[in-house]
């Protein structure tokens, strides 16, 4: 912290007027050494990365399944920013991953089979197989019309013609010697004897002598018995004619198939997987030859062919031997950094689509498609880790294949074990990548509460820094950081008055003097818009004034209820005084933001006092508007009271505070300082300025600690005044700790330079209360008395008067009022 400013002497306090210096620690352009940051070459990593960038390495660069990665950054790192940078500069040295391909399972057609196959090769082989598919509708049915196939299909079928008709001649032959004639009715064949060439008809058969009836009816029925035999035997035939027929059209199939069959084997010799599917192909080559033979029944709207194209029936059956290309990492010249905006359960590992057919839903593994980890293997995957956990079935999802080192395409009633269409079984990939999840801390720490799998595979934790030391060299590495995402984002180049502007504005980001920021998505949205008030001003370079205003119309923007609560106060709806002295009463400082937008406004905190014993009611928390920190900080103050000025008997006390004119919630520790300072004020009676606000918590011991958010408090109270109107004397009473965090707006500096408003540091209890009153604070002696005419001395009087009411018995009062009762 600087130095601080010794006092004027008139006050007897410890407190510290601040400089305006003390207020705004300037960053002093002429430090820098360039005029325009179109001087300075591009920064890869942002200043302070060095931790970062050690787990990035450790992180990308173990093997093991279970070292993911979670890095502590703002999303934006997700597609832009070092830590992208980073794995995509990795990735460039590293191989590129494998092809991913579907093709069917000839053995099992419901579980289709995955093949890796190296970069640029898989298409290779999609290629390769639609153009056997073509050549084969066109070759084939040429190879089955040729004269040789002709003769001896020919020959099979009169042969087994001839076998058919022999049986039935020679049965034929014999019913004519027997005086039998077969004939072919309507329900089949019958049998009916004959006289004289003729068929006898049946009332000369029931004429004939019984012995000659019997006769006929046996030889009838040996002749049944015999064509019985005969048709029992045709079935037989057919079947082992289709056989003869199967085999020569196999034959035929595989003279005419070998020689490309053996051109593709060669081709992915080196791809053993891809040479046993190929003679899976063959084989189901050979035995299905009709399907190549069939003629094309006409196009259908909608239908898909073998590898995609629009073809009736017939070409459904050719799509098993399709390939289907799920990732093409033929152009990648290194390994994959993929990053996926959205994280749902099929865009993280795949879907299975449907076509429409005939009224039904049909798939295949045609219609598998690739996710990110498909995409990303062999590489690395970016996620959002909020967008993650959004959707816990992609969460689970994730962790699954994280842990079986495979990804399953697999249909949400699959995953669910839930009824629906068949989809295809597919084979899992082997999986191999570095997930990466962006997101903040709490999340981090949240996952690892609460499930156990997400520090089991998450185990490397990279802790992007955010906020770095103001120095020279920390200053020129920003300027770098500005330089380089202005050549990023095509925005004009900023001036050196410019850049020092952004510099001090960074400070104030993260509320430190001694600190800049190095969240980059802040910085580009300043030089954004920047960039635009430039181009409204016709500059061909971002210099300080539209910086300046780029700063100021954000505020504006957003500034809507903070006006509005100005304006209630400049018209006596919310009371707030800005001058003279009040007893119990102290202007305390609160922090508010709405749609990330942080202001400070004043608040009435005022105290009651009465002889009793029940101590500091906190009304916040009596009506449970009061947060837990708030509430603490309020027992703070009965302890301090006690310890300080009652030690040897209980606090003979009845107080009451509470925020005047607040409706909402009210948390944290950072007015424990004003409530204990109207605490003190109501106790000893003891008028306090209304002109000076007071920020701060306080200790046991009385001591004033640092808070957050002093910039918004210091300038909500001068915007008060200002409306107001300044007299000189009103200011803001601050823990000296916090001096380090002061980068106040500039017409607050200009004010306390103009003597016109004024900021105080204190380190203690006693320095505010002299500070307030106007009286010394006052140092007990060794007796534990404090001197007369000081702030203690009036408050340990009051308090040893209701001690001394309290050690007297009970007494019932009239009602009539009793200074030392209040």
């Amino acid at each position: 912290m600087p130095e601080l400013s010794p006092t004027n002497g008139v006050l007897t306090t410890g407190a510290v007027r601040l400089t305006a210096d003390e207020a705004r620690r300037r960053f002093d352009p002429l430090t820098l050494p360039f005029l325009s940051v179109t001087e300075l070459a591009d920064l890869a990593v942002p200043p302070g990365q060095e931790v970062a960038i050690e787990a990035l390495q450790f992180g990308a660069s173990i093997r093991h399944a279970d070292y993911h990665i979670y890095a502590f950054a703002p999303t934006t790192e997700t597609r832009q920013g070092f830590v992208h940078d980073f794995l995509a500069q990795r990735a460039a040295t590293e191989p590129a991953p494998t092809d991913i391909c579907y093709a069917h399972n000839f053995d099992n057609p419901q579980c289709p089979i995955a093949l890796s196959l190296p970069a640029g090769r898989g298409a290779q082989l999609r290629d390769a197989m639609k153009n056997l598919v073509q050549e084969l509708r066109a070759t084939l049915p040429a190879a089955f019309e040729n004269e040789d196939y002709r003769t001896r299909r020919q020959g099979i079928d009169e042969r087994f013609k001839q076998k058919h008709e022999e049986p039935f001649e020679a049965l034929q032959q014999r019913a004519r010697t027997e005086g039998i004639a077969i004939i072919r009715t309507p329900m089949g064949i019958a049998f009916a004897p004959m006289r004289d060439g003729e068929v006898l008809p049946s009332p000369e058969f029931q004429a004939l002598p019984e012995a000659e009836r019997a006769k006929i009816t046996a030889t009838i029925e040996k002749l049944q018995e015999e064509m019985e035999r005969i048709l029992r035997q045709i079935p037989v035939w057919a079947r082992e004619h289709r056989d003869e027929i199967r085999r020569l059209n196999g034959e035929i199939v595989r003279y005419a198939v070998a020689h490309i069959m053996d051109e593709l084997r060669s081709s992915f010799a080196d791809v053993p997987p891809v040479t046993s599917y190929l003679g899976a192909v063959e084989q189901d080559l050979i035995g299905n030859a009709d399907d190549f033979l069939r003629t094309d029944v006409g196009r259908q709207e909608g239908e898909l062919g073998p590898v995609g194209e629009a073809t009736g029936a017939d070409g459904m059956a050719f799509r098993r031997y399709g390939v289907n290309l799920l990732v093409d990492n033929g152009r990648m010249t290194g390994a994959p950094v993929i990053y996926e905006d959205n994280p749902t359960v099929h865009s993280l590992i795949g879907r299975i689509e449907h076509i429409a057919r005939f009224g039904a839903l049909l798939t295949d593994f045609n219609l598998l498609k690739a996710g990110a980890l498909h995409r990303a293997n062999g590489g690395y995957l970016v996620l959002d880790a909020a967008k993650l956990v959004r959707n816990p079935l992609a969460y689970e999802a994730l962790k699954r294949a994280l842990r079986a080192q495979e990804v399953r395409i697999q249909s949400l009633e699959q995953m669910l074990s839930l009824t629906g269409t068949i989809s295809p079984d597919a084979q899992p990939v082997p999986l191999r990548v570095k997930v990466v999840l962006i997101g903040p801390r709490w999340l981090h720490h949240a996952l690892a509460q609460i499930d156990s799998e997400f520090s089991e595979l998450f185990k490397v934790q990279v802790d992007v820094e955010d906020q770095v030391d103001r120095s020279a060299d920390h200053a020129l590495m920003v300027a770098r950081l500005i330089a380089t995402n202005t050549r990023r984002h095509n925005l004009r180049p900023l001036t050196r008055d410019a850049v020092a502007l952004v510099l001090e504005h960074l400070s104030r980001q993260c509320g430190d003097n001694q600190k800049f920021t190095v969240d980059t998505p802040e910085i580009v949205d300043l030089l954004k818009e920047s960039d635009h008030w430039a181009t409204q001003a016709a500059r061909t370079a971002v210099d300080l004034p539209d910086v300046q205003r780029a700063i100021d119309s954000r505020q504006r923007r957003a500034d809507r209820i903070y006006r509005r609560l100005r304006e209630q106060v400049r018209n006596g709806v919310l009371k707030i005084e800005t001058q003279g002295a009040r007893i119990g009463q102290v202007n305390g400082l609160s922090v508010f933001t709405v749609g990330g937008f942080s202001f400070g406004h004043p608040s009435r905190i005022t105290a009651q006092v009465r002889r009793g014993a029940g101590g500091v009611i906190d009304i916040e928390r009596e009506v449970e508007l009061g947060g837990r920190l708030h509430s603490k900080g309020v027992m703070i103050l009965a302890g301090f009271l006690g310890g300080r000025y009652i030690q040897d008997r209980p606090l003979p006390l009845q107080a009451s505070l509470v925020f005047e004119q607040s409706y909402g919630p009210v948390d944290g520790d950072s007015a424990s300082s004003a409530e204990l300072f109207a605490l003190l004020s109501a106790i000893g009676q003891l008028p306090v300025r209304q002109d000076l606000a007071v920020t701060g918590s306080v200790d046991q011991l009385g001591n004033i600690q640092a808070i957050g958010g002093v910039n918004e408090k210091i300038e909500g109270f001068f915007d008060v005044c200002a409306e107001v109107g300044l007299t000189g004397h009103q200011g803001v009473i601050i823990p000296a700790a916090n001096v380090r965090h002061l980068i106040l707006r500039q017409d607050v500096v200009k004010a306390v330079r103009d003597d016109r408003f004024a900021i105080y540091a204190v380190r203690t209890v006693d320095d505010g209360i002299a500070l307030l009153t106007g009286l010394p604070a006052g140092i007990p002696d060794a007796g534990g008395t404090y001197p007369a005419a000081t702030a203690n001395a009036a408050v340990a009087a009051r308090l040893a008067r209701f001690a001394k009411k309290a050690s007297k018995p009970a007494q019932k009062r009239d009602g009539g009022s009793d200074d030392d009762e209040r």
